[in-house]
């Protein structure tokens, strides 16, 4: 899978039938993989992450499929991901977990074209983490402008990370406050 030592899997998903208003035909399932590795850089400083980079793809490629898999076979319309990093690492090691590969292999596994959001935080085992989501195509698509909110009860350890990567099905169940649509969309990573 990667050259990170991955000491826990996570899985977290959510069915949303409504949300204020009547029960809708489609509900939103969202879902997150987190997976807790160690953390290489723990006590000291380096300019160079590259033992985060480099391999980072390779997870997200794992994360994905199984974030997938936890959607029970619907599509995913949108997706972000996030890290939480212990507290004897640096917020930029989390940073370094989601940049270009991550972001790549995620575009990828789910036919996206957009800007993946994302969210890190320095914290302790049990610290909640909103991870933003947004649609998969563009995105200023206004009705997938949504959010997981978890934490993972044993991780990360001071010397750990927890990178998660989220997807969602489709947008907010009663979303109407208009914007760009879905249908509207041109796929170009923004509009």
């Amino acid at each position: 899978m990667s050259d990170f030592e991955v000491r826990a899997w996570y899985t977290h998903v959510e069915q949303i039938n409504a949300d204020g208003g009547p029960a809708v035909a489609e509900p939103l399932i969202k879902a997150a993989v987190t997976a807790v590795i160690a953390n290489p850089y723990v006590g000291r400083y380096s300019e160079n992450l590259d033992e985060l980079l480099e391999p980072s793809g390779a997870l997200a490629v794992e994360l994905v499929e199984r974030c997938k898999a936890a959607l029970g076979g619907r599509e995913a319309e949108s997706c972000g991901k996030g890290a939480i990093i212990g507290l004897a690492g640096e917020q930029e090691h989390g940073v370094a977990c989601l940049t270009t590969p991550f972001g790549d292999a995620m575009r990828n596994g789910i036919g996206g074209t957009g800007w993946v959001t994302s969210a890190t935080k320095m914290g302790t085992a049990g610290t909640q983490i909103d991870v933003p989501l947004a649609y998969k195509k563009a995105l200023f698509v206004r009705e997938f402008y949504d959010a997981i909110t978890l934490s993972i009860p044993t991780g990360p350890r001071p010397d750990e990370i927890a990178v998660i990567a989220a997807m969602a099905t489709r947008g907010r169940v009663h979303h109407r406050i208009g914007g760009l649509k879905k249908s509207d969309a041109i796929g170009d990573g923004l509009r």
